[in-house]
């Protein structure tokens, strides 16, 4: 093992050296990056990604590793899931949480899994077990806990398959459960609920530069990642149908008001979330609103 030491003596005082994860991730924060403001373009046989940011390099890792290297030092920060931290048992500083996945707004869920037909009812029945899983840590702390001893093999995939000839139980990781009732699985108890995490080295987040750059970072990727459930409206309407209109939309008790050239009128533009835009626009239309324009957001930020 390479110490963190060696790593930042030959690192660039003012590059900021990010773990995009490779695989389930990957392309829901690339996605995620772009809407922050940093075009990151990956190719299919390479593994340095370009990004459009002089100061910012950026290395493709499996999500799986990714704790390790930013504990290390090689990463001044990555995005991974909070389960590989636990699992990796990494020492390294949480930024924020980041709720998004490849497939769902769903936190991703280590559970216990047995066939239909099993007679495991909980943990505790599988004491003297043996049980797959690729998070060979977790599972066993969590057998711990309940004072079971089981046989924990790590498991190279086609986990699901193992459950029904070769072992007597899984731990798998999902999000809505479907491709465990395919393959006829049940769930048993559930180990560890599991979000992405933006995390940074703990000597980067000591240094001013790095620290501001990672706090940007940040800042920005949860402004994208509020924008997506929200839109902005503008709209014109007569001065004298503001006081109603602000009574009967609660929603738009502090919307930006702006005085036209036209005496009189003004314009009012404000952001709300976007699943009640259908119900808001017609009682709007009713208000007096005219010329309402529905546009999307890239970024909030409040």
């Amino acid at each position: 093992m390479i110490p963190a030491e060696t790593h930042f003596k030959t690192t660039m005082n003012n590059v900021l050296r990010f773990g995009l994860p490779k695989g389930s991730l990957q392309e829901a924060t690339v996605q995620k990056l772009a809407k922050a403001g940093w075009n990151v373009s990956v190719s299919s046989r390479g593994y340095i990604p370009y990004v459009d940011d002089p100061e910012m390099e950026i290395r493709l890792i499996r999500a799986q590793e990714i704790s390790r290297y930013v504990e290390l030092g090689y990463l001044d920060c990555g995005i991974t899931g909070h389960d590989w931290v636990i699992e990796n048992g990494s020492k390294v500083h949480e930024v924020g949480e980041f709720m998004f996945s490849k497939a769902t707004s769903r936190p991703a869920r280590w559970v216990l899994c047995v066939p239909e037909h099993s007679k495991v009812k909980s943990v505790k029945d599988l004491q003297g077990k043996r049980i797959a899983t690729e998070v060979v840590n977790i599972t066993r702390s969590y057998l711990r806990k309940h004072k079971v001893k089981a046989d924990v093999e790590f498991s190279w995939g086609a986990t699901e398959v193992k459950a029904h000839e070769l072992v007597d139980a899984i731990v798998e990781v999902t999000e809505t459960g479907s491709s465990l009732r395919a393959n006829k699985l049940r769930i048993v108890e559930t180990l560890l609920v599991s979000t992405p995490r933006l995390i940074a080295n703990r000597t980067s987040w000591k240094q001013s530069w790095k620290r501001n750059k990672i706090e940007t970072l940040a800042l920005l990727l949860k402004g994208a990642l509020e924008a997506e459930s929200k839109v902005g409206l503008k709209m014109n309407l007569r001065e004298g149908d503001l006081k109603t209109l602000l009574k009967a939309l609660p929603a738009l008790r502090n919307p930006t008001i702006s005085q036209l050239s036209l005496p009189g009128w003004v314009a009012v533009e404000t952001v709300i979330d976007e699943h009640v835009v259908r119900e808001m626009i017609p009682v709007l239309k009713a208000a007096g609103a005219e010329g309402i324009i529905e546009y999307p957001l890239n970024k909030v930020v409040y």
